[in-house]
């Protein structure tokens, strides 16, 4: 289990003591996409889809997903996050909705996780608001692209 910092030396889960990291300007992005029929992207564009305002909805729920995460991924720790940022872009060539995350904070661990699930979360909204017209849908490539922060530096996607 040498490297996994999630398991102690009985290969036991456990949340990780960060106490004695430095506190420093941690940022994290996630990215991800949701591929569909043109005609649903169409819907999405011109806002004809009947449960309203698809991007939108989408964004305000990966904003929540990053608050929520500690409470989803059982050995997150709690954070006092200080910026969350999610863009929903069509995009025709694919067809689907590209999403993008960015979280910011000033702690001892990275963020990582809430910018992985505020894609997710935006991801699975708007499949839920579209999918009476288009249960086809893929959510796909969720990956972290930009990790900024702490004792392992910056890592950031080729």
């Amino acid at each position: 289990m040498s490297g996994l910092t999630h398991f102690d030396g009985k290969g036991d889960a456990h949340m990780v003591d960060v106490s004695e990291k430095a506190v420093t300007t941690r940022v994290a992005i996630a990215a991800g996409y949701v591929k569909m029929s043109r005609e649903t992207l169409e819907t999405i564009i011109e806002g004809r889809a009947k449960k309203g305002d698809v991007l939108g909805v989408a964004r305000l729920a990966g904003i929540m997903g990053a608050k929520k995460t500690s409470e989803l991924i059982p050995l997150c720790h709690p954070l006092p996050i200080t910026k969350v940022a999610v863009e929903l872009s069509p995009d025709s060539d694919l067809p689907g909705i590209m999403i993008e995350a960015t979280v910011k904070t000033t702690g001892q661990t990275g963020v990582e996780m809430e910018a992985l699930t505020a894609v997710t979360t935006a991801a699975l909204t708007l499949y839920d608001m579209v999918k009476a017209v288009d249960k086809s849908m893929v959510i796909s490539d969720v990956r972290l692209i930009l990790k900024e922060g702490g004792k392992s530096g910056r890592y950031e996607a080729k």
